[in-house]
């Protein structure tokens, strides 16, 4: 994308959360009228001025503080996140309720929606606050990317920035005339106590404003020249991964929540065994198709491969969705030109409860590998346990005898919820793909045999 498109994408952007804060807008215009008039919506307005200043030191009630210590950490960075894109929250990110900043956002959040101000979120609460900032998201393209380049999962702005390619240690994108830059990054053999301390220095004239060390991570935000800036980083087996987030004090107004959201979301080493929060696809998804013929017909599922900007099946090329039936979960892919695949014996009927699923993982799942990998797994009524890891969607499943089963769906929970998603598995039939793919002129060979050779991995990359 050239410079003046992404300058008027900004531009675009900034009017449409312009519009989305418009209530706001409309109650801070109101300040000036008497006070018998204003009510409520001028106490807005100064109590969120009053958050806004508020010193980092201030301590939580303990009560109150002792409450979020006690809930996943990923349910306290989800909370604080959500009150930064609607506004309410304007601290530091790393989900630290201790600071009364924290707190008090709940409380305004509570008083503007007239509930009563106890710094703890009921459940309707927390979800009518996931909703407020759902349209603030909406405006950023708000998206969950897992980064092969790093082996990262978080949160990134597209509407906001581009990809400008591979760095020294990670992946970076920027905006237009480089008022945001976002880097990632992967050190191996790194200290993160030495890391820490370097960050708070370099480069030359960073100044601090906030920072907190853990024991696996640390956060630091502060200003660099006439910048703000992010870093979040995590370490795991001598490994240190982490995200840097540079912008222009000029784009504040909508940067500030974004990278409050992208650190809190930043996990340098996700569970493979987790998917994203319903609702949310990746920018790059990775699953396994199996060849119905030899001449590059194969099967997918139609949820991994919907959307796709471009789907690419490694070391063949790219290839199209043909079809698809939701119903089933099932897609059509074909790769134009192929010749010579080994295709899955489909037919006959399984026995047993008890299966293998043959399929490729995810890259993070093996340290950025590609190998044809093996699960174990049981049968129970028409779902999968356990659930194999992210990347099986689309994996084969076979009897004792190896005959063909059917095919692995990996889907999320339909009721979102807060942090990491377990996902579920469940089984398409054989007949289902027989009858998908016969509706389509494609008869898949009789026997059963090795079905190794007949797995590929799918690529599906989204806008």
């Amino acid at each position: 994308m050239n410079v003046r498109a992404m300058d008027t994408r900004m531009t675009a952007i900034i009017v449409c959360l312009a519009l989305a804060s418009a209530p706001v807008l409309g109650r801070e215009a109101k300040v000036h009228k008497p006070t018998a008039q204003a009510g409520p919506k001028a106490a807005r307005k100064t109590a969120h001025k009053a958050a806004a200043k508020k010193p980092a030191g201030k301590k939580a009630p303990a009560a109150i503080a002792n409450a979020y210590a006690a809930m996943p950490p990923d349910e306290r960075l989800a909370i604080q996140s959500d009150l930064a894109w609607i506004g309410d929250y304007e601290g530091a990110p790393g989900g630290d309720f201790d600071d009364g900043r924290a707190i008090d956002a709940v409380k305004l959040f509570q008083k503007n929606n007239k509930g009563k101000e106890t710094g703890i979120l009921d459940a309707r609460e927390r979800a009518h606050l996931a909703a407020a900032a759902e349209p603030s998201q909406r405006a950023v393209g708000w998206k969950l990317i897992d980064d092969p380049a790093t082996g990262a999962r978080f949160g990134l702005p597209e509407k906001l920035v581009s990809p400008l390619g591979a760095s020294r240690t990670g992946s970076r994108w920027i905006s237009g005339h480089g008022q945001i830059k976002i880097d990632d990054f992967r050190l191996s053999g790194a200290s993160l106590p030495a890391l820490f301390d370097e960050e708070k220095k370099t480069p030359r004239g960073r100044r601090v404003d906030w920072s907190a060390l853990k024991s696996d991570s640390f956060v630091i935000s502060g200003t660099q020249g006439l910048k703000n800036f992010v870093v979040r980083a995590e370490t795991s087996d001598g490994q240190v991964r982490g995200i840097a987030i540079l912008y222009d004090q000029a784009t504040a107004g909508i940067m500030a929540p974004v990278a409050i959201a992208m650190a809190n979301s930043f996990q340098g080493f996700p569970d493979p065994n987790t998917g994203p929060p319903p609702g949310q696809q990746r920018a790059v998804e990775y699953g396994t198709a199996i060849m119905a013929d030899r001449t590059g017909d194969l099967i997918a599922t139609a949820q991994g491969t919907a959307d796709c900007a471009a789907i690419t099946v490694p070391g063949f090329g790219h290839a199209a969705r043909i079809a698809e039936d939701k119903a089933d979960d099932l897609a059509l892919i074909r790769l134009y030109g192929a010749r010579n695949l080994v295709p899955a014996a489909l037919a006959g009927d399984s026995q047993g409860d008890n299966l293998t699923l043959v399929g490729i993982a995810d890259p993070v799942a093996q340290e950025g590998g590609g190998a044809v990998t093996k699960a174990a797994a049981r049968l129970d009524g028409q779902n999968i346990e356990p659930a194999p890891t992210t990347g099986f969607s689309g994996a084969a499943a076979i009897d004792v005898q190896g005959r063909f089963a059917g095919m692995v769906v990996l889907r999320s929970p339909a009721v979102a919820g807060i942090g990491p998603v377990t996902r579920q598995a469940a089984l398409v039939p054989a007949a289902a793909i027989r009858a998908f793919l016969a509706a389509h002129g494609i008869i898949p060979p009789n026997g059963h045999g090795p079905i190794d050779q007949s797995v590929v991995r799918v690529i599906c990359v989204r806008k």
